[in-house]
């Protein structure tokens, strides 16, 4: 492909202005005001977001999310819970009427997924899919509860990154987290579990389950550079040049505001749980 897109350095926010901001994005390339575009981003707080239409109420616990003084909320896009805190996390919104946006949510996601690729191989990490290339570029259209949070990066058979995508108003919205490391203490006391003893045997089984990007790389990688090596990536595969894109007053204050009416809001974010919370 050959295409311009808006590069947006938004820096640390906290959760709610985070997924605010990831919506307006949507929005605005929707409405023909800003380019397709890269965001890249991190949090003021750990947070455990989930997916938009994951329940609750009898898998996490929410004490634990107070406890560790852990911010929490519901993102646009579907799949299960991550624990955002030591990472990079990125965004991408793009037409579906871009000729390179297939109507299949796994060759898209394939598409999109070779500048993640290209950024590993750039911060020297060797990463593979968990499913034959054919697997992704098989001709199919988009099927019901098909996520491409399916379709695992691996680093010797352990997943370093998790990705979900939303299609809404034409537009694709993908985003994902990309870990330096991570806080299994944190990461398993925030869900129920039948017993401690359980709860200890996932948490220690973990580790053959997952890597992050400091573990695969044997190097503390930094944010900036990690930015950059994954900037690279999807320059280099995708074929694309980024224009820095900085937003107005007017365009922060209504990431604000939708901050604050949607995404701190109880309706949204235990919306499972409405008749609980009344």
């Amino acid at each position: 492909m050959n295409d311009t897109w808006g590069l947006l350095h938004s820096g640390y926010h906290e959760a709610a202005i985070n997924m605010a901001l990831d919506e307006a994005l949507l929005n605005w390339h929707s409405e023909g005001k800003i380019p397709p575009v890269l965001r890249f981003y991190g949090w003021t707080k750990p947070t455990l977001s989930v997916g938009r239409f994951q329940k609750v109420e009898k898998t996490i616990d929410f004490s634990a999310v107070e406890r560790y003084e852990c911010m929490f909320v519901r993102r646009l896009t579907g799949g299960s819970a991550v624990l955002h805190d030591d990472e990079l996390t990125y965004s991408i919104a793009v037409s579906e009427e871009k000729s390179y946006i297939s109507d299949s949510i796994r060759a898209a996601y394939y598409t999109l997924s070779k500048g993640i690729m290209a950024g590993f191989k750039e911060l020297g990490i060797n990463a593979d899919y968990s499913m034959p290339k054919e697997h992704f570029e098989r001709n199919s259209t988009a099927v019901c509860f098909e996520r491409p949070s399916d379709y695992e990066m691996l680093v010797n058979g352990k997943k370093i990154s998790g990705h979900a995508q939303t299609r809404q108003k034409g537009v694709l919205l993908q985003h994902g987290s990309l870990p330096f490391s991570i806080d299994k203490q944190m990461l398993f006391d925030l869900f129920n579990f039948s017993s401690d003893k359980m709860r200890e045997r996932q948490r220690t089984a973990f580790s053959d389950k997952a890597i992050t990007m400091n573990e695969a790389a044997k190097d503390k990688i930094t944010y900036e550079v990690a930015a950059k090596a994954f900037q690279y990536g999807f320059e280099k595969e995708l074929n694309l040049e980024f224009l820095p894109l900085e937003l107005t007053n007017a365009q922060w204050n209504e990431v604000y505001d939708l901050a604050e009416s949607k995404y701190k809001s109880d309706e949204w974010n235990f919306k499972k749980r409405k008749q609980v919370l009344k």
